[in-house]
């Protein structure tokens, strides 16, 4: 399935247009002058409301100053906005700012997920995803076959033909939380052991007793792109921030690299798993 989703593809050129906009000091008026884009062609345009065609995408790169691979890296992704969502099947279930987040997921090549408190959903099993998704709540009861479904369906990136390179850190005490039974929790260590054999899939675990680290704030994501620029997404209650700016980003890179760092290394990480599947047996 390729996980082809106009809607994100939108919004990533958009924050394409708008950071390159920026690193030319040009306000929309100035960057309208110079194209003769109208104002609220150029908002839509930014914000992804609408589908960006090729033409428009170069006259405003070019007005920015940007290097010609950049545009056609950019004016590439146009290309690709008009197919039909992956998501469709799942619209009704699946709130617009996590759809954005799942979308941009299905475009990215790599991403990083930092969770201190809940195994994150693309390592779930479907018994873990349900009891959690139950547990928590936050799904209509008659929507929540559909929700896990569709959890399952996402998980299938890390196993497509050109998969999603994932490394995890997952804090100790997602792995502690009572979700389900005994046999319930023994059967999700060994669904992340079995997946971290796959070999674009990596997993550590960070404990309180491997001390502090950069990525003490909360649950964040970095997704990688191959034809646009790294994002971070963070979850809220009821919905997300995510982060475009470079510099921003950057920031979150730095608090990967020190989970990464802090964390025990993913041979570890997996002994520790064993453990638990063998102190639960």
């Amino acid at each position: 399935m390729e996980r082809n989703d106009p809607s994100a593809l939108r919004w990533l050129i958009g924050v394409e247009l708008i950071n390159y906009r920026k690193e030319s000091t040009l306000t929309q008026a100035e960057a309208t002058r110079r194209t003769g884009i109208g104002k609220a062609k150029l908002s839509s345009m930014e914000s992804g409301r609408y589908q960006q065609h090729p033409d428009d995408v170069t006259a405003l790169l070019n007005a920015y100053g940007v290097a010609q691979r950049d545009i056609d890296r950019i004016t590439s992704l146009t290309g690709r906005a008009e197919s039909r969502s992956w998501l469709a099947p799942w619209s009704h279930v699946v709130p617009d700012w996590f759809r954005t987040f799942v979308g941009l997921e299905g475009l990215a090549t790599a991403e990083f997920a930092y969770d201190p408190l809940i195994i994150p959903g693309l390592l779930q099993t479907m018994e873990y995803a349900e009891e959690l998704t139950r547990a928590t709540g936050f799904v209509r009861p008659d929507h929540s076959e559909r929700f896990v479904s569709f959890r399952l369906a996402r998980a299938r990136r890390l196993t497509a033909d050109t998969p999603l390179a994932l490394h995890a850190v997952i804090g100790d005490a997602a792995l502690r939380l009572t979700v389900g039974d005994v046999e319930l929790r023994r059967a999700q260590y060994q669904h992340l052991v079995e997946l971290a054999k796959q070999p674009n899939i990596t997993i550590q675990v960070i404990r309180p007793e491997d001390g502090p680290h950069g990525a003490g704030t909360g649950q964040f994501v970095i997704l990688e792109f191959d034809k646009a620029r790294p994002i971070a997404y963070s979850e809220l209650l009821d919905g997300a921030s995510y982060v475009q700016d470079q510099d921003q980003v950057a920031t979150y890179r730095m608090a990967a690299d020190s989970a990464r760092t802090v964390a025990l290394s993913p041979e570890k990480s997996m002994a520790l798993l064993r453990s638990m599947i063998n102190a639960s047996t």
